[in-house]
């Protein structure tokens, strides 16, 4: 009789793994299953053994990633949707932060790179557009402005999800974003208040988990 998996218990090893690391627990099949319920079997069944976990945690960053850019309502203004799909990308940090973490081993290859790319995209898509109706100048380089505009964003709840910046450090992302953007040619009021629109990365700052630093020894 083939038994049916659980996506419960899939998302439990997951998260699980995620929280080790950043706790530098040391992971093993015991380890990993310690309090959860479940067996150590249980690891090959959903994963095919640990190096098919380390895979799937990465991949779920991405998952969860991709799910949080989907749910952008997208407008008629591309500059105010480059703005919210950054305040997205760092809210999924905040929600997920052992997730985020791992997102970025590649000690361990992804199930699907093509996910991980689609996060890329959602800023080149918006960025064509903002070329299209003259927001930007045409002979911006869309790669090179989505890898800032990813790299603003990144840097930034990074420094505020792992503790050396408080919350309110997020608000520094709209005057970067807004400088980035009127360096594209952008009108610089029209550009302030499409970042104004679009920059809400915490919008419940009371309920969004934020990991502390892992110990040292």
């Amino acid at each position: 009789m083939v038994r049916t998996r659980d996506p419960a218990v899939r998302t439990l090893l997951i998260e699980r793994a995620a929280q080790m690391l950043r706790a530098r627990e040391p992971v093993t099949l015991r380890s990993l299953v310690a309090g959860t319920g479940v067996s150590t079997m249980a690891v090959y069944t959903y994963f095919g053994g640990m190096d098919g976990l380390w895979q799937a945690t990465r991949q779920e960053g991405f998952v969860r990633l991709a799910a949080k850019l989907e749910a952008v309502p997208l407008s008629a203004d591309p500059v105010r949707d480059l703005a919210a799909l950054g305040a997205a990308y760092l809210s999924n940090a905040l929600a997920n932060p052992d997730l985020y973490r791992v997102m970025f081993d590649a000690g361990y290859e992804l199930e699907d790179p093509a996910a991980a790319d689609e996060s890329l995209n959602c800023l080149l898509r918006a960025i064509d557009r903002a070329k299209d109706i003259g927001r930007f100048r045409h002979d911006v380089d869309a790669l090179a402005l989505a890898t800032q505009s990813w790299t603003i964003g990144h840097g930034l709840v990074s420094l505020v999800a792992t503790g050396p910046l408080p919350r309110q450090a997020l608000g520094h992302g709209a005057p970067m974003l807004t400088a980035l953007y009127i360096s594209c040619g952008d009108d610089p009021a029209t550009c302030r208040r499409s970042v104004e629109l679009g920059w809400h990365p915490d919008p419940h700052p009371e309920t969004t988990p934020v990991s502390q630093p892992a110990a040292t020894t």
